[in-house]
């Protein structure tokens, strides 16, 4: 059996890792158990994650707990998981603050229901002061709502003339996101054979390396978290650079257009390579 946490550079671990939490209910269904059992497990895997993590030296623990569409899931299991919820954050208080990890919150938490509401906001003023890592909780979350509020909350600063629109930025538009403050993940877990995003940090995964697994959530321990983040490792990242750029910076780290070519001009490019490393568009 391969040692995963042995190939493991210390030195290039990503900052922070994202996870979708899936298949605690089709592991309690192949258990002959209902899904809430397969919830309860799961929290058991989210404490070992949690401190596989920290452990690791990551920085920033992001797990999808409850979405905006799982509202549309029966009441009762809705219910179940909002006491689970409440349950396992004041439980988990004292040990998080034991690990000195902090905990954060992105998602609609104003919209909650008042008692899940209050056991969040006790969690995290309990925990604010913690520096080893931090544990985002994706909480009543949902990409395309929050893209659509920071779309919102520009479009008002720009109403009430404290901005023009032609001088917003992708910056200026990530201050305005639940994740403000916290760099993009590198990497994107998800468990139960399931290979899609979910409306899951649609724009900070923009440039995240994906690992997807059949492991069930509550049968994802720590040496398969070990084995994303060696895979990870192996990944040449290049944000649009050609790999050569990549392992060399220097190479063909200028470029210039002929003069004479309209600026507007959307004809086929031949690009050649000069002696002098330079890229030059006939």
């Amino acid at each position: 059996m391969t040692d995963f946490k042995s190939l493991i550079a210390t030195d290039k671990l990503p900052q922070h890792v994202a996870i979708i939490m899936d298949g605690n209910g089709r592991w309690a269904k192949s258990k002959g158990k209902n899904r809430m059992f397969g919830h309860k497990q799961g929290v058991q895997t989210v404490r070992d994650i949690t401190e596989t993590a920290a452990e690791l030296g990551i920085k920033y623990l992001t797990l999808y707990t409850f979405s905006t569409e799982n509202w549309n899931r029966p009441a009762i299991e809705v219910n179940a998981l909002m006491a689970l919820l409440i349950d396992t954050v004041r439980t988990e208080i004292a040990t998080l603050n034991k690990n000195n990890i902090k905990l954060r919150i992105i998602g609609d938490l104003e919209n909650l229901p008042s008692m899940p509401r209050k056991a969040m906001k006790e969690g995290l003023e309990s925990t604010k002061n913690n520096t080893r890592m931090t544990l985002v909780l994706a909480l009543n979350y949902g990409s395309k709502w929050e893209i659509l509020r920071g779309v919102r909350q520009l479009a008002e600063k720009a109403a009430q003339g404290l901005i023009r629109p032609e001088d917003i930025t992708d910056k200026m538009f990530e201050s305005e996101l639940s994740t403000a403050g916290i760099p993009d993940p590198e990497l994107v877990i998800r468990t139960s054979g399931e290979t899609r995003l979910s409306n899951f940090l649609l724009w900070q995964a923009a440039y995240s390396e994906f690992y997807f697994t059949k492991t069930f959530w509550p049968d994802f321990e720590k040496d398969e978290f070990y084995k994303a983040i060696a895979g990870y490792q192996n990944k040449e990242r290049r944000f649009g650079k050609t790999g050569e750029q990549v392992a060399a910076p220097s190479l063909m780290s200028t470029s210039k257009i002929i003069p004479g070519k309209p600026e507007n001009w959307s004809g086929p490019a031949l690009i050649g390579i000069s002696c002098a490393n330079q890229a030059t568009i006939f």
